[in-house]
């Protein structure tokens, strides 16, 4: 018996568990580096509720990301979604839970729309997500007519981002029991199934008896609805509305999304992998600000992850394939072929 299989597992369980330990890395690093304000409760509080959004977003981005379709809409639909969230309730004087409610069918409504596009009329998923984010960037500023959007909102609706559980934001929260509904759904479910099996060959898949039709509309409309949520948080925790707020959101839910298909699961997009990316993200700029790196750290930061992500990512995908051949054929050599008996002498 070779060393190649207790290799390769070794190798399997490293890069299933790279970004954690580059996260625990990290810690180390900055808490040698800052002993009096990086290893702290606030420092901490402070991740947790800066990665909230854009977990929560990043994980509406990985459910296209599976069926091999992007979303680039997201960035303007939270914005859209916080504003409308805001405008709702003060300027429409809707009681909150209408309000939110309102926001998540418009966010089921907008994906919808997205899967539409993609599949009936076959218009690449980055030009139909970047043509309905421009839209929603342009209903955003005709909403607001240019100016900030703010006024008096009831206790109920700041505490859907305000409460604090065990010293805990309750954000953190959300995203966790959001993580743990898509893990069971990707990894225990048939629907799981279809979407894996669509974002890896989708004629294949289809002529299985998967609906792409159906497949392909529910991902958008659920991500849209991820969205709106994400929107729903945000406007609580700003408590104004703005048409800056959510393009900045792109570059970090896509650096999410692409690299946390990298760990847990490499090679396949997966819940906790990205949320696990976006948690390095969060720990990454907050050393570096702590550290007094300059504004433009944060972009920079993001964009360079984004880049070794993607290579990361199509490098474990392709080594995934690769095991999983060599497996294949190690198993057609070592089995037994069929027997050959000779006749019996009469």
């Amino acid at each position: 018996m070779t060393t190649t299989a207790p290799r390769r597992k070794r190798g399997s369980i490293l890069s299933s568990f790279l970004l954690p330990i580059l996260a625990l890395l990290l810690i180390i690093v900055f808490s040698i580096a800052l002993p009096r304000t990086f290893p702290t409760a606030a420092t901490a509080q402070s991740i947790l509720n800066s990665t909230a959004v854009i977990a929560i977003l990043a994980l509406a981005e990985m459910l296209v990301v599976i069926i091999g379709e992007f979303d680039l809409s997201v960035g303007y639909m939270v914005g859209l979604q916080t504003i409308l969230t805001i405008g709702f309730i003060t300027t429409g004087h809707m009681p909150w839970p209408l309000a939110v409610l309102l926001v998540l069918v418009i966010g089921a409504v907008i994906g919808l729309v997205n899967g539409a596009l993609v599949y009936f009329l076959k218009i690449d998923s980055f030009i139909a997500t970047l043509g309905t984010g421009t839209l929603a960037y342009a209903v955003a500023n005709w909403y607001t007519q240019g100016a900030q959007l703010f006024g008096t909102l009831p206790q109920g609706f700041i505490n859907i981002y305000g409460t604090r559980l065990l010293g805990i934001p309750i954000a953190a929260f959300y995203v966790v029991i959001l993580a743990a509904i898509l893990w069971f759904v990707l990894g225990y479910t048939a629907t799981g199934r279809y979407l894996y099996a669509l974002g890896s060959n989708r004629r294949a898949s289809e002529l299985t008896g998967i609906s792409s039709r159906r497949v392909i509309l529910g991902v958008f409309v659920a991500a849209g609805v991820i969205v709106a949520i994400a929107g729903v948080v945000l406007a609580s925790s700003l408590r104004i509305g703005s048409v800056s707020t959510g393009p900045d959101y792109l570059l970090p839910v896509f650096v999410g999304a692409i690299l946390g298909s990298t760990t847990i699961k490499p090679g396949r997009p997966n819940a906790w992998g990205t949320v696990v990316a976006v948690v390095l993200l969060g720990i990454g700029i907050a050393g570096l600000e702590q550290i007094g790196a300059s504004f433009f750290v944060e972009p920079l930061f993001n964009g360079a992850t984004l880049i070794v992500g993607v290579g990361v990512a199509g490098y474990a995908s392709r080594r995934t394939r690769r095991v999983r051949r060599q497996l294949v054929e190690t198993d057609a050599t070592t089995s037994p072929g069929p027997s050959i008996s000779s006749p019996e002498k009469k």
